[in-house]
């Protein structure tokens, strides 16, 4: 079986795992979908392998993002990070930026991480959250500043 074979329906490139390439005859106009590896070198030569005049047709990818997720909604960020690969630091740089979009959202404070702070602090007899803690010691004339 020739590696290049022509595609009937689209659908069969996610039974074989393969990407759709299309090639273009420069002679007849006609046009091809043919399977082929990413890594393959994209040369398409016919049915038979020894017809010349075939050039490959680049499409833009047919992807979709979720570009627009609402910060305020704890389902949409359980959704959209479960069905997600990515590592646990990952995840946490996703929550960082929507904590970013609510606080603009909400004059610079995000409620979510304030409820958050609010529910630490009763739950350990009124100690703060290092986040929450101040950043510097201004004692006379020495100041003492950490991350």
């Amino acid at each position: 079986m020739n590696k290049q074979e022509r595609v009937e329906k689209p659908a069969l490139s996610f039974i074989k795992g393969m990407p759709i390439y299309l090639y273009r005859n420069d002679g007849s106009e006609e046009t091809r979908e043919v399977f082929q590896k990413m890594n393959d070198e994209h040369i398409y030569l016919g049915k038979e392998g020894n017809e010349l005049g075939w050039r490959r047709v680049y499409t833009v990818p047919q992807a979709s993002f979720d570009t627009k997720v609402d910060p305020n909604d704890p389902k949409s960020f359980v959704e959209r990070t479960a069905s997600k690969k990515g590592t646990y630091g990952d995840m946490q740089d996703y929550s960082k930026e929507l904590s970013h979009k609510r606080a603009e959202q909400h004059d610079g404070v995000d409620p979510v991480k304030e409820d958050f702070f609010k529910r630490y602090s009763a739950e350990r007899k009124g100690a703060k959250h290092p986040e929450e803690q101040r950043k510097a010691i201004n004692d006379g004339g020495m100041t003492v500043e950490w991350d």
